[in-house]
């Protein structure tokens, strides 16, 4: 028979300790409750709301949107477009079964996206692929893979591709300027970006906006001198003259004869900004401002100009060029011929380096340096571009007599062909020197007096001799119009000195002559072949692109009384 053993029965006392204990916890939440809610209602709510947000709000920038850059047309020359970006969280993606159907739909190799996972392993974020179209993305961001998001951006866009990439510029992948006007002008083009608030989920993605907190603004636009119609056609000007002289590089570069604004400034070889993959970076300079240059026989109608202002000479003054050479110092400087007893206007028509070397032993240097001076040789620009360069002119406590010589037909100084249009933009103006615009202008700028307006105009009509039948730049002409130049052939420097067989051609011209209205300088660098002389092939470049750039213009031709009538091209002599 069993025993039933008694239960032990439970304390009373226990029972109402706990329960006490329990009614005290209670009491002291409640407690707390009300103390936030109702005692201190403004500070409690404030604290529980800090912490909830800390916990659900977020904060994200809006993009803004970088200025746009036009021609003075208003033609598009750069603009942002709106991407999207698709970056990841590492630590909610990493070892995802889902992670080779991502690779696929990036279009990636699954060793790359393993590898930017191990690396950025412990990380909360990294990108997966930048700028990517707004319909692609979504489509990807629709099958939502796991610690996937979007990120909204603007990408730039170069409409005029690589026709004007070298003055434009181009920015960075976070849409900075970092060549170029893009990069000169990165604090009028770029925005300023806003921010809004959002709630996010658990997973980390965003439920709902809650609202903006600073709106974006966007950057301001930018309006450039260049005509993209003129641009197009120097740039294809230019690419078929490099492809027909097989010439290493080149630029052309036109300026308005009435205000100094950049019409059009090319280069080659050339890039295209949409399309970065193998730039070389060489391709990226804009060498109109960027390289210097000896200007060779360019520089003879200055010297003619400190030559009339010295009172011993006129454009028909006859100086004695015979025997055909003349020794200075060490050196003996010819003339392809003996030209004999000729005005120093034939002087500049034929080049003649006896002609201008007797000059420059007449007058000094002095003289003639301080009219390249005036006329911004050495001198900056001031544009602001990044890159650019002052050239050089030499200021010698003592001077060699070869040296006063070279220094008058363009020897042992350096310009950039955007200084040497400069230059002859002010024999086109009467005589005034204004300054250099990148920026579309509303009004005339206020110029610089050099030169007299007599001078100017003698300095005109041998410029027009220069493209006549007797002079070297007779391939100058253009049809319809009087136009006037100079040509000019330098040789290029190498490691042991002057090189015999790299040489750069080189025209300064004015169209029209009688009433100018564009200045264009061509440099063409390196061409190979027999004819390698400014009057060969830098002379037929400008022909091109100023009857092109006339007619764009709507410049209305010359009387036929006043154009020199055109001639088959043929080789010639005289120095250039």
């Amino acid at each position: 028979m069993s025993r039933k053993v008694p239960r032990e029965a439970v304390a009373p006392w226990r029972f109402y300790v706990v329960a006490a204990l329990l009614l005290a916890l209670l009491g002291l939440l409640l407690g707390r409750i009300l103390m936030l809610q109702v005692i201190s209602s403004d500070r409690g709510r404030e604290f529980l709301q800090d912490q909830g947000e800390m916990r659900a709000v977020r904060t994200a920038e809006i993009p803004a949107y970088r200025g746009v850059i036009t021609d003075r047309r208003g033609e598009p020359l750069a603009v942002s477009t709106p991407v999207i970006s698709i970056w990841a969280d590492p630590t909610q993606l990493a070892g995802s079964e889902r992670l080779p159907e991502l690779a696929l739909a990036l279009d990636m190799p699954l060793s790359e996206l393993d590898e930017r996972l191990e690396r950025y392993a412990g990380k909360r974020f990294m990108y997966l692929q930048r700028h990517r179209v707004p319909g692609e993305a979504r489509e990807i961001l629709a099958r939502r893979f796991p610690g996937v998001y979007g990120e909204r951006e603007y990408q730039r866009y170069y409409p005029a591709g690589e026709v004007a990439s070298q003055l434009v510029g181009f920015t960075n992948v976070d849409g900075a300027g970092i060549a170029g006007l893009e990069l000169s002008y990165e604090d009028w083009l770029r925005g300023i970006p806003g921010k809004k608030q959002y709630i996010k989920d658990l997973h980390g993605d965003a439920v709902r906006d809650i609202g903006v907190l600073e709106p974006a603004r966007p950057g301001r636009d930018l309006r450039l001198s260049i005509d993209l119609r003129l641009q197009v056609l120097q740039h294809r000007e230019l690419q078929r003259a490099v492809a027909k002289t097989g010439a290493d590089s080149g630029t052309v570069v036109t300026l308005d004869a009435h205000t100094g604004e950049v019409l059009a400034m090319v280069n080659y070889p050339v890039y295209n900004p949409n399309s970065r993959k193998k730039i070389d970076p060489g391709s990226t300079r804009n060498r109109a401002m960027t390289d210097e240059y000896e200007p060779g026989s360019t520089m003879k109608p200055l010297t003619m100009v400190a030559a009339l202002e010295s009172g011993k000479y006129t454009t028909d003054t006859v100086i004695d060029t015979s025997p055909g050479r003349i020794r200075v110092g060490r050196k003996t400087l010819p003339d392809p011929r003996n030209y004999g007893a000729i005005t120093v206007s034939r002087v500049i028509e034929k080049s003649s380096q006896v002609g201008v070397t007797k000059i420059a032993l007449d007058i000094g240097h002095e003289p003639v340096w301080n009219v390249f001076q005036r006329m911004g040789i050495g001198q900056p620009l001031g544009t602001g571009f990044p890159g650019e360069q002052n050239g050089l002119l030499p200021n010698r406590p003592r001077w060699r007599a070869i040296e006063e010589v070279t220094l008058a037909f363009g020897y042992g100084l350096t310009v950039t062909p955007l200084q040497l249009a400069r230059a002859y933009s002010a024999f086109a103006s009467g005589g005034v020197l204004r300054p250099v615009s990148l920026l579309a202008l509303d009004e005339v700028p206020e110029g610089q007096r050099v030169i007299s307006a007599k001078i100017a105009a003698d300095v005109l009509t041998v410029l027009e001799r220069v493209t006549g039948e007797n002079g070297t730049a007779r391939r100058a002409r253009v049809d319809g119009y009087a136009v006037g130049g100079k040509t000019g052939t330098v040789r290029q420097v190498g490691a042991q000195g002057y090189m015999e067989d790299k040489h750069r051609a080189l025209f300064a011209g004015v169209a029209p002559v009688h009433d100018p209205r564009i200045v264009t300088v061509v440099v063409l660098n390196g061409p190979k072949g027999d004819e390698y002389g400014g009057g060969a092939v830098a002379a037929p470049l400008f022909s091109r692109v100023a009857q092109g750039a006339l007619r764009l213009l709507n410049v209305v031709p010359d009387e036929p009384e006043a154009v020199v009538a055109a001639t088959p091209p043929a080789r010639h002599g005289g120095a250039v």
